[in-house]
């Protein structure tokens, strides 16, 4: 197929449609179609993105496509190649009014995932200083089917002091252009490129230092890839490698992540991580203050003691996760207090979240919020509030109240032979239901307790649950097949004398 012809395409090329730039898709075949005249680009769509096939048309293979409606055939004239960095930046900027739309966008990249807008947007004031573009030191161009640096030169005249970049949604690909923008913007220390899809083949390239902050979210970007761009960006604060369907952190040796001296923050969330071991391969990152793995899909959490010292002879004595300070655990599958407890082993450890797992879920049999504050001893953030010395007194209070009114024992770590101990190991499951007339519209309770509970303390807890003041109840439990709730008359009999066990019914009535 001629050049001409093709307008330029090659294959693996970045495009999105004419007219759109935020429908991006990667080129994956050149050439004709048969029984439809003229040439043809087929497009893999990010997404799907409207696609109409899966690479395949009237019973022949053109390429394979990344889902079963995400590919199609255009007309070359129906593409766009993108324009170049430069250009994109003067259609931005060179305005007189920016549209509701552009505002939105115009935003930097905040750990806590919040847009935090720039403070160049919408005033008059700052109109007539964009208007000159050595002045500018933050940019968005998200979106603008941003394809190419264009003369290095021209780059570096038309922003010389610019510090912040955002290119998420455009369609570099290739690491050598992003080599080469960070070369000819010096002053450069942010760089967004959230969005674009990152090729592995990594040539040698010069060492990077003027970036502090790299963000490569959604680029699917792999580990190994990571390896390959850690020398350029060797000077890293913040690395942020969200949505990437990473799953391993495969190293050169397959143990300890080496290198990053620099690295503070570091961003895995909403990935496929499974497996503590995988984290545990990042345990001598030395200057590692946070670690955010929210939304992936880890069972359980183990202090890494006893591990051998990657470094040199002189480095014996370092510690895993010496400096972490901030570890995020939110939405995960964590279901044991062997895990909670294992974070007071971590050093330097003082915020941690772990809403949205079963083991902090209190409908699911997990704990409330004051037993997580009793069992993590040095945490001053939990969940993203802080806990004040007063939360920390009465939660250990009333921690120990409840353990001595159940005769739970403290839990100790079991040995790697018998498996992990499970938050619920002894525990049974009963779901209590309040109907009196009395005592107004309750939702029902899910509550783990010990088989050795007796009826009268199921009482008293009961009335604390519900808030039945001045109410003195009665309990029935229900059984399947069983027309008529049996009444628990005795107060002193056990739960588990009476035999009720996981998934019973417990019906919370007032006395007559």
């Amino acid at each position: 197929m001629s050049a001409a012809a093709g307008y330029q395409f090659r294959l693996g090329q970045r495009v999105h449609a004419a007219g759109d730039p935020r429908r991006v898709g990667t080129v994956r075949y050149l050439g004709p179609v048969d029984g439809h005249a003229g040439d043809w680009v087929g497009v893999d769509w990010d997404d799907g993105a409207g696609g109409k096939h899966d690479g395949s048309l009237a019973g022949r293979r053109y390429f394979v496509a990344a889902g079963d409606r995400s590919a199609s055939f255009a007309r070359p004239t129906a593409l766009s190649g993108g324009i170049s960095l430069p250009d994109a930046l003067r259609l931005r900027y060179r305005v007189h009014d920016f549209t509701k739309e552009e505002q939105d966008e115009m935003y930097v990249f905040s750990t806590s995932q919040k847009r935090v807008s720039v403070e160049f947007v919408g005033t008059d004031k700052v109109q007539e200083k964009l208007n000159n573009f050595n002045e500018l030191t933050s940019a968005s161009v998200s979106y603008m089917g941003v394809s190419s640096i264009g003369p290095p030169d021209e780059l570096k005249t038309l922003v010389p002091n610019l510090r912040l970049l955002d290119l998420t949604g455009n369609l570099f690909s290739q690491w050598p252009d992003i080599s080469s923008l960070c070369q000819a913007l010096a002053p450069l220390e942010v760089l967004n490129l959230t969005n674009n899809s990152m090729e592995s083949d990594v040539t040698e390239s010069p060492r990077l230092e003027n970036i502090r902050i790299l963000v490569l979210n959604n680029c699917g970007v792999t580990w190994e890839l990571v390896e390959k761009i850690k020398l350029s960006f060797a000077c890293l604060n913040e690395l942020h490698l969200m949505s990437n369907k990473l799953k391993m952190i495969m190293t050169p040796d397959g143990k300890f992540v080496q290198g990053f001296s620099m690295l503070r923050l570091l961003n895995l969330e909403d990935n496929r991580i499974d497996s503590w071991d995988e984290i545990v391969k990042l345990s001598y990152l030395r200057s590692l203050e946070q670690l955010h793995l929210n939304k992936n899909r880890l069972k359980d959490v183990k202090y890494p003691s006893n591990l051998p010292s990657p470094g040199p002879p002189g480095d014996a004595a370092a510690v895993p996760f010496e400096n972490l300070k901030v570890l995020l655990l939110g939405s995960n599958e964590i279901d044991e207090f062997s895990s909670v407890d294992s974070l007071n082993l971590f050093p330097s450890l003082m915020d941690v979240r772990l809403s949205d797992n079963p083991v902090a879920d209190p409908t699911k049999g997990g704990a409330p919020r004051f037993v997580l504050v009793a069992r993590l001893g040095k945490v001053k953030i939990l969940n993203g509030s802080e806990v004040s010395p007063r939360e920390r007194r009465e939660s250990e209070i009333r921690f120990a109240e409840l353990k001595a009114f159940h005769g739970i024992e403290d839990e100790k770590p079991t040995s790697s032979t018998s498996g992990p101990q499970k938050m619920a190991s002894g525990l049974i499951s009963i779901t209590l239901k309040c109907v009196g007339p009395s005592m107004g519209e309750k939702q029902p309770l899910t509550k783990k307790l010990p088989p050795a509970t007796t009826i009268g303390k199921l009482k008293s807890l009961c009335e604390s649950f519900f808030k039945l003041k001045d109410i003195k109840v009665r309990l029935f439990v229900e059984e399947e097949g069983c027309p008529v709730p049996q009444l628990l008359e005795e107060d002193t009999i056990s739960l588990m004398e009476v035999g009720i066990g996981s998934g019973a019914t417990i019906v919370v009535d007032e006395e007559s």
